[in-house]
């Protein structure tokens, strides 16, 4: 068995994956009472979080393991690589917002070795995560949900159970598809009322007023009416990869998403002018002259 049991008052958990919204799991991890060992290929630099080498001694080490990756394709190289040391009531959750297929074939294997697999996608922004106000979109079966329901607890307080493996993956592209189009939406009514000789600032607070109003305005409007997109929440590059897997599925079921068609194509010139690294509210740009140093 590993070397920590699932009974232990201060769970060691590994985190592999320890980018914008891994750090954020870490952070809430460690002010929960867990215990946190980490791998990352660039390193890992966060206090009170014990680096690992490699993803095998996160696998020897941990009897829970939490994914947070920059996709699904990732996480399926990380379950071949760990599966021989893996051993059973082991138990792997995954926060990668990636291919719902993928997610299902990690599930399949893992469970011939007796091990769990558990969809924890996260609704809201690395900065959303820390402050304890995320949603959790959970998949699996309901044994492992309970199985993790302490550390849950620790990450998130409002959490959905969806269904089996696949469901929360699949909600999960449902829900960026929503939030991201509202930040092209507010991105390009700023665009609009500016051009119109409104003040973009002005034009925002008025606008959170009404019935017009988002979340997204609060958490990105002062981002765009800025320009200031450092340091990032969530990457430009890496709502691109999302928006693609959501027209992939929907090619898939036949189904037409025009205004996603038109948001990849916005998102795809933002990324080829180099701007793929900037918080998402960088969306903003596609109605700017290019940034300059």
């Amino acid at each position: 068995m590993p070397d920590v049991p699932l009974t232990e008052s201060a769970p060691v958990v590994g985190l592999i994956g320890c980018g914008l919204l891994g750090s954020a799991l870490a952070e809430r991890l460690l002010a929960g009472g867990a215990r946190v060992h980490a791998y990352d290929p660039a390193g890992v630099q966060m206090a009170g979080v014990v680096s690992c080498k490699d993803v095998v001694a996160v696998a020897k080490q941990c009897q829970w393991i939490l994914y947070c990756l920059p996709n699904s394709a990732t996480g399926l190289e990380v379950t071949s690589r760990i599966l021989p040391y893996l051993q059973v009531g082991q138990a792997i959750a995954d926060t990668t917002t990636g291919d719902p297929h993928d997610m299902e074939s990690m599930a399949q294997d893992l469970k011939q070795r007796q091990v769990g697999y558990l969809e924890v996608n996260v609704a809201g922004s690395s900065d959303l995560l820390r402050q304890g106000k995320a949603t959790l979109f959970l998949g699996g079966e309901s044994e492992w949900i309970e199985h993790w329901a302490g550390l849950l607890d620790m990450i998130a307080p409002t959490r959905w159970c969806l269904g089996a493996v696949g469901t929360a993956s699949r909600f999960k592209l449902v829900h960026n598809l929503i939030l991201g189009l509202h930040r092209a939406v507010l991105a390009e009514g700023l665009h609009f009322a500016q051009a119109m000789g409104f003040d973009p600032a002005k034009a925002l607070a008025v606008l959170k007023q009404t019935p017009a109003s988002s979340q997204v305005m609060f958490q990105k409007g002062s981002r765009m009416v800025e320009r200031s997109y450092e340091p990032p929440q969530a990457r430009v590059a890496q709502h691109l990869k999302d928006v693609r897997l959501m027209m992939g599925l929907a090619d898939q079921q036949g189904l037409g998403l025009p205004l996603t068609q038109v948001h990849e194509s916005m998102l795809t010139e933002l990324t080829q002018q180099g701007l793929g690294h900037l918080d998402n509210s960088a969306i903003a740009e596609f109605y700017h002259a290019p940034l300059t140093d």
